[in-house]
């Protein structure tokens, strides 16, 4: 197969550091003004500033074994890494602006492509804007997506299925008669995967029930939640899956999946101060809440405040649920707040944290990196149970999309493990008006 060469935008090292080595036997060339973009990240206290320092360090192994702008070959392959200028001779049309970063970055690329003629060079950015620029230049592009989990978002597992059965399978189910399932049933089944049987001979003959592995019974999901401290119970099958996965003592990690509305937050919350507040024993000593702080993606540090005060204007979802759940009563709330019974975290701080004895949220998942879900789910002590919620159709975050993000990369991982368990949403339960606008806007 003939070298390639591969010039690679900050949008790409600012995803993953180590992008620098996934090209094998090519050759990749890091524009000079990459490096300075690069440079202005570094001191961020998230996955991008981290990425960003990591970068640099790599650079600055690889500095140390020669110079850079004369190429050096790295242990990983045979090609060359090498930093390049720009160079603003020779561009068409004087279409590009060399105030504007990415055509600085774009002339770069062009410089390669006319230093080396017969070699295929390629552009590779995560942002489209840049691909579609260097496309009109005549320039090859490509996304990096080695972060990418599913090709499609409407292939993401769902954690649920339908199963046609036979009608005396449902009744045998329902008279509390162990069932099992396994290969023979032409289905890929999964552990913690809700199963809807529908009998082949009638079907609104249906039975709901949750699947753990082959040969063992299948388990009933609870239709009644009983006297609950909180009053929050389940309005649709979905939200009844959940109900049974977060008051399942042997699932630590859950992630829930939904539109705007459909309840994946409130049923978190509540099933979280059910456990942690209720008038039951309870089986955490705190809840822990947090959401990635979008869309500016700045460092807490620049609000004033404490903690919880520079974390609340990011958390008022969370807020306006939980007041909800205590009726509006705000002085509850900030009793809870002031003994620490709920626990206002910020994401930026969570690296290094060993989190036991808690329940713990995470809103907004979608929002993070699969190396941001990585750190915060390593941080999970001794009993302590972790909620990803979100929506990854609503994605802030310009580092990841709907197949590469945090959320749909811990969904896919995860779904053959029995640690763990995921619910779709499908139906909003907000008020109408929020249902209908989730639909059709």
């Amino acid at each position: 197969m003939a070298k390639k060469n591969y010039v690679i935008d900050t949008s790409v090292f600012l995803s993953d550091a180590d992008a620098l080595f996934s090209y094998g036997n090519n050759d990749v060339f890091i524009p000079l003004k990459v490096l300075e973009e690069v440079d202005k990240h570094k001191k961020r206290q998230d996955s991008v500033g981290f990425n960003a320092r990591k970068i640099i360090k790599h650079l600055d192994g690889l500095r140390s074994k020669g110079s850079l702008t004369k190429g050096i070959r790295p242990e990983q392959g045979k090609g060359v890494i090498k930093v390049v200028d720009h160079d603003f001779h020779g561009i068409p049309n004087n279409s590009l602006d060399l105030t504007i970063p990415d055509h600085i970055i774009l002339s770069s690329a062009l410089r390669v492509q006319k230093d080396w003629p017969k070699r295929k060079t390629t552009v590779v950015s995560r942002d489209i804007n840049m691909r579609v620029i260097a496309n009109s230049l005549g320039l090859e592009t490509d996304d990096y997506v080695t972060t990418q989990v599913i090709d499609d978002a409407d292939k993401l597992y769902d954690g649920f299925a339908e199963i046609l059965v036979d009608d005396q399978i449902i009744e045998h189910f329902y008279a509390g008669e162990e069932i099992t399932l396994d290969e023979e049933q032409g289905i890929r089944l999964y552990p913690n995967q809700f199963l809807m049987l529908q009998s082949s001979a009638n079907p609104k003959k249906t039975a709901l029930c949750r699947f753990n592995a082959p040969h063992m019974p299948l388990r009933a999901v609870p239709q009644k939640w009983g006297d609950l401290s909180w009053g929050i119970k389940p309005r649709n099958k979905e939200q009844g899956f959940a109900y049974d996965l977060l008051f399942d003592d042997n699932i630590p990690l859950i992630t829930l999946i939904g539109k705007a509305g459909s309840g994946k937050t409130l049923m978190a919350i509540a099933a979280g101060m059910e456990q942690t507040l209720g008038m039951q024993k309870n089986k955490y000593k705190k809840i822990v809440v947090s959401r990635p702080v979008q869309p500016l993606g700045k460092d807490i540090g620049f609000l004033p405040g404490s903690m919880n005060e520079k974390m609340l204007p990011w958390l008022m979802p969370i807020q306006d649920n939980l007041q909800n759940i205590m009726g509006n009563d705000r002085t509850m709330l900030k009793s809870y707040l002031d003994n620490g019974q709920i626990e206002i975290e910020a994401l930026t701080y969570i690296r290094g944290r060993s989190i036991s004895n808690a329940f713990v949220i995470i809103d907004e998942a979608q929002n993070l990196t699969a190396h941001e879900v990585k750190t915060i789910i390593t941080r999970i002590g001794d009993n302590t149970k972790i909620v990803l919620t979100g929506d990854i159709e609503q994605i802030d975050n310009i580092y990841t999309n709907e197949t590469s993000n945090g959320l749909a990369y811990a969904v896919e991982r995860f779904k053959t493990y029995e640690l763990s368990g995921h619910v779709t949403f499908k139906r909003g339960e907000r008020s109408k008006l929020a249902t209908l606008a989730a639909k059709i806007l």
